[in-house]
């Protein structure tokens, strides 16, 4: 079994629809820059209010990849 080394960064992903499309958006956006993604952990959920109406979802995900150190 090899060893590997992993990084997590966290974001926040936006909707004006739900949780799941915040997070979805966060994830997708990330891939976009970030390789070989492994897990993705939802830390907090949160509402933009605006009027006393939901303006806005978000979702804070924490996002591990593997590290690509140079050698």
């Amino acid at each position: 079994m090899t060893t590997s080394t992993y990084k997590i960064v966290e974001i926040v992903g936006t909707s004006p629809t739900s949780w799941e499309e915040a997070a979805k958006s966060a994830v997708e956006t990330a891939a976009k820059t970030l390789r070989d993604l492994r897990i993705a952990e939802i830390t907090k959920l949160d509402m933009r209010v605006e009027n006393g109406k939901v303006a806005a979802y978000r979702a804070r995900v924490s996002l591990s990849f593997k590290y690509q150190g140079g050698d």
